[in-house]
């Protein structure tokens, strides 16, 4: 019994040892909560109460626009050069990357069967002419020739009518001497009718024929020099598809001339952009391929939009095109404009749009909250203008205005500026 007593006694001493840390461990939690997350506990209840926001000051500035600008360069020209005429290749001057003059003989086709027949429409052409001076020499003999029967014929007919009158001869006689008058006259007269002041109709025939063979010669020869591919002006040779030997197709592109001496870039903007970028102002372009910045100025602006891109192309033109620069490059630049000068605005973030309504918060100086409708003017990536609703000094509501309503006490976190 004594030994049971004594075990007893043990167990409930364990328990009473256990009960006990238990209870200091509740007690330290308590107090743990108590002393050290009151504070907190407060700012939580508060929280819930009074939304802490973001606000800020409106005033007066200008309103802004910032355009990023980004595109590949272009060269001043990249033309591609196929001969005119099918031909065989006889010469070709220039390799890849050759820089070349304007002028400069760069290919030649076969020009063996032009020239003969330059030879051959020379020849006719000469042919044709002293065909027009033998012509000329004719006529002249007959006109003077039927002009002279005519005058004879002319005096005799008059004589006889004198000779008639006074019954010296016949009627039949003078019908006989009439009638030869009347040819001789109408002979001269279709000679005289041809000459229409230049030359005669039959000489003029014979000339125009000669001036044809001249003309044709002309574009013989006109055909042969388009043989002869020139540069049209300075630059590098940038592509090469023609070999001695070989036929060149008109119209198919055998070389390839790159003139680098300026460089542009081309940029997609969108329509608000386009309607605000005008050409003159500056821009400096960074080329990442070549971890340099150049200076450029903008020099076009589309007049209508890219059907199938739905943008609009600005082009800037490098003030200095250094020869590393080639077509292709990956080019960006930033523009600020001025949109509005001295003029109310406010970032996006204080302006809400609610039912067809635009609206912000306004603070008053007893830390309530209005809601306060606004009309909006310009637009641009940070800020919107105000134009009324608010003035300048007052304070707007940044963030959380979804938490907000009228007349609703807040407070304010750090005011930006």
């Amino acid at each position: 019994m004594d030994l049971m007593r004594q075990g007893l006694k043990q167990i409930d001493r364990k328990k009473l040892l256990r009960a006990g840390g238990i209870f200091c461990l509740l007690l330290l939690v308590a107090g743990y909560f108590y002393w050290g997350h009151s504070g907190v506990g407060t700012k939580v209840k508060a929280g819930k109460g009074t939304p802490s926001v973001g606000s800020y000051t409106v005033k007066r500035g200008d309103m802004m626009r910032h355009i990023v600008l980004s595109g590949q360069t272009i060269a001043d020209a990249n033309i591609a050069l196929a001969p005119k005429y099918t031909g065989r290749i006889t010469a070709v001057n220039v390799k890849l990357g050759d820089h070349v003059k304007a002028g400069d003989i760069l290919m030649v086709q076969d020009q063996g069967d032009l020239d003969l027949s330059i030879r051959q429409n020379e020849a006719a052409a000469q042919a044709a002419g002293a065909d027009a001076v033998t012509e000329e020499a004719s006529y002249n003999a007959n006109y003077l020739k039927s002009q002279e029967a005519y005058n004879i014929d002319q005096q005799k007919y008059e004589r006889n009518q004198y000779l008639y009158s006074i019954g010296a001869i016949s009627k039949d006689t003078l019908d006989s001497v009439q009638e030869t008058y009347e040819a001789s006259r109408a002979a001269f007269a279709a000679l005289e009718n041809q000459n229409n002041g230049a030359a005669p109709a039959s000489v003029q025939s014979k000339q125009f024929l000669a001036q044809k063979d001249v003309y044709a010669t002309d574009a013989l020869r006109k055909q042969r020099d388009d043989m002869i591919l020139r540069a049209p002006r300075d630059g590098v040779i940038g592509y090469r598809a023609a070999e001695v030997g070989a036929i060149a197709s008109a119209g198919t592109k055998v070389l390839s001339l790159v003139d680098n001496s300026h460089s542009y870039v081309d940029c997609a903007i969108s329509e608000s952009d386009a309607a605000i970028l005008s050409p003159g102002m500056s821009v400096a372009l960074t080329i990442d391929a070549l971890g340099t910045t150049v200076s450029g100025q903008l020099v076009y602006v589309s007049p209508a939009m890219d059907d199938s891109a739905k943008t609009y192309t600005a082009r800037i033109a490098l003030d200095e095109s250094p020869k590393t620069i080639q077509a292709g490059l990956f080019a960006q630049g930033e523009v600020d404009i001025q949109q509005r000068a001295d003029t109310l605005v406010v970032p996006k973030e204080a302006v809400l749009t609610k039912n067809g309504h635009t609206t912000v918060f306004v603070i008053k100086e007893d830390q309530t909250v209005e809601e306060r409708e606004v009309t909006i003017g310009l637009l641009n990536d940070t800020e919107e203008e105000i134009l009324s609703g608010i003035s300048d000094g007052e304070t707007v509501v940044l963030s959380n205005q979804d938490r907000l309503k009228d007349g609703m006490k807040v407070d304010l976190a750090e005011a930006a500026s």
